[in-house]
């Protein structure tokens, strides 16, 4: 436990400082094309160098992280403001209304998540736009899921039934009485899912089904410096190694909120 909080302490110290860096020293434009200065190896002037086109590498990780990790939180929150609502509601009315918006989470939980995504993503067209909304097709139902399963057990305790008898509304014991115990739960399954949105939005960028060139995005960096490879390796391990800071980073978190608020294994 100590172990975890001495990482995720430096991740955000390490986070906080790159934002800095970000906003107050970069003065580079992460599109500006310099044929002149193409393939550059690591400077004072560039720290990780240029890539095929000469932009300056570092500018463009971190600024890529906007729309990599931007994004995925976005996904996240929209997901999550969608399942909550609708795994409430149906945990607490039960009956016919809960089989029948269950039946409906089901139908999304039919088929994987990325094969999902892959295909409302080349139905909508390419673009980080369609990206977002498909991954939010596909992860709403785990929130809807989970936050229903802990409702049907909270909705049977004394406290619930009494909080009826005193006359309180629905509405008032959901949201003053049944959401304190989901919070828990749901930061946990949403600090795990961080990592796992940053992938798919990674992967299918790098397919060309995501963010499309010149947009810094990680994912698409890796297709575009895939032909540099053998020549310029770096211009791929970068982009790479960022993703997996990012997702290793969600993980840590995620465990460490797990034990914080004591979240069964099985929920994550």
């Amino acid at each position: 436990m100590r172990f975890k909080k001495i990482l995720l302490i430096g991740a955000l110290v390490v986070i906080a400082g790159i934002a800095v860096y970000t906003f107050l020293v970069l003065k580079y434009d992460p599109s500006f094309v310099n044929l002149e200065e193409r393939l550059l190896p690591a400077s004072l002037e560039h720290p990780l160098g240029t890539d095929h086109l000469g932009r300056d590498v570092l500018t463009r990780i971190l600024l890529g992280s906007q729309l990599t990790v931007g994004y995925g939180f976005l996904a996240l929150l929209l997901a999550v403001a969608i399942g909550v609502p609708f795994g409430i509601f149906a945990g607490f009315k039960g009956g016919i209304v809960d089989r029948i918006l269950m039946r409906i989470a089901d139908a999304f939980l039919s088929f994987p998540d990325t094969i999902v995504a892959i295909v409302l993503s080349g139905l909508l067209g390419a673009g980080i736009e369609n990206l977002l909304i498909a991954i939010v097709i596909v992860k709403w139902v785990n929130y809807a899921r989970l936050v229903r399963s802990t409702v049907v057990v909270e909705r049977q305790k004394d406290y619930i039934t009494m909080a009826k008898i005193n006359g309180l509304s629905e509405r008032r014991i959901m949201v003053k009485h049944l959401f304190p115990h989901l919070i828990g739960h749901v930061l946990v399954l949403a600090s795990l899912d961080l990592g796992k949105i940053i992938l798919l939005i990674s992967s299918l960028s790098y397919i060309g089904l995501g963010a499309q060139p010149p947009a810094p995005e990680w994912g698409a960096m890796l297709n575009e410096a895939r032909p540099y490879f053998q020549s310029v390796p770096e211009l791929m391990v970068f982009p790479g190694l960022a993703i997996v800071t990012v997702v290793l980073f969600s993980n840590l978190l995620g465990d460490f909120l797990r034990d914080k608020f004591d979240v069964k294994k099985e929920v994550a």
